[in-house]
């Protein structure tokens, strides 16, 4: 795991997309993380509506009076805490359905492909506002929706690797010791479709940062949350779009520079991927 890891650092570092990519998300993260030291004013503390953007409100007041800036900040830690929450349950889930496929193969593979190609061919945009419509506003709800619906594809690529890493020489050599089934498939095969698994989760934690502003946005977000995807919800549907662009613009503009931190790293770990099943 610690030469996965370090593999890992190592694409970081030479490819240029992908560290400016890290330096973007660092960023969010940093100011998710330092919310109630550097947000001026509590998100739900009221001033007058619809105020122009000064040095006491710089990105202005939303309808009800709430400092836009102090929203934006806050709403970075919502955003991220859904986005890679999501993301890492299904990544989770579908590490564990491609490896368990891939590596016992047989009857236990068809089964679990063939329920794998029937989550890949649901439409799951319109499913996932069914369920969060069905299930009620919230964050968690939000988290589940999307979990379980973005893992069809990690878990072909990940049964990919697995039927690679599998057949190699030090695989067989852990048989030949008595080495069980699970021992090697946790403590070897996993571990060395790090990379496959480390790009499923950056890419898939874009998806789900357009996936919960899409929800957010459709008013189906937590309403007691800040995130940027309520944001635009209510700028939507309080004429913020009519009479404050500084109300939609910054939230719309921090969730496509998320997106595009996450997505060179993902396709850096991507491009190491096939520079490993071309050896």
């Amino acid at each position: 795991m610690n030469t996965g890891i370090l593999s890992i650092l190592g694409v970081l570092r030479r490819n240029r997309m992908a560290m400016a990519g890290s330096t973007i998300l660092m960023f969010f993260v940093f100011i998710a993380v330092s919310a109630p030291f550097i947000a001026p004013y509590d998100p739900w503390k009221q001033d007058k509506p619809f105020l122009s953007p000064s040095i006491k409100h710089p990105l202005s007041t939303n309808d009800i009076g709430q400092d836009i800036l102090s929203e934006l900040i806050y709403g970075a830690r919502v955003s991220l805490f859904i986005d890679l929450f999501a993301a890492a349950v299904s990544t989770i889930v579908g590490t564990l359905i491609g490896s368990v496929a891939g590596y016992f193969r047989g009857k236990l593979d068809e089964i679990l492909m063939g329920i794998t190609d029937v989550f890949l061919l649901i439409p799951r945009l319109p499913l996932m506002i069914i369920l969060a419509a069905y299930l009620g506003p919230s964050v968690w709800n939000i988290v589940f929706v999307i979990g379980v619906l973005w893992w069809s594809s990690t878990a072909r690529v990940v049964r990919s690797r697995v039927l690679q890493v599998r057949e190699t020489g030090f695989v067989e050599a852990c048989k030949a010791l008595g080495a069980s089934d699970t021992y090697i498939l946790f403590r070897h095969v996993i571990p060395h479709s790090s990379h496959v698994i480390f790009a499923k989760f950056i890419l898939n934690t874009a998806r789900a940062m357009l996936a919960e502003a899409g929800l957010s946005f459709l008013g189906l977000g937590d309403p007691v949350q800040k995130s940027w995807g309520t944001m635009l919800h209510y700028a939507f549907s309080r004429d913020g779009f009519i009479n404050n662009m500084w109300w939609y613009l910054p939230p719309g503009i921090c969730i496509a520079l998320s997106v595009l931190g996450f997505a060179p790293i993902g396709y850096g770990m991507e491009r190491k991927v096939a520079m490993l099943r071309s050896y």
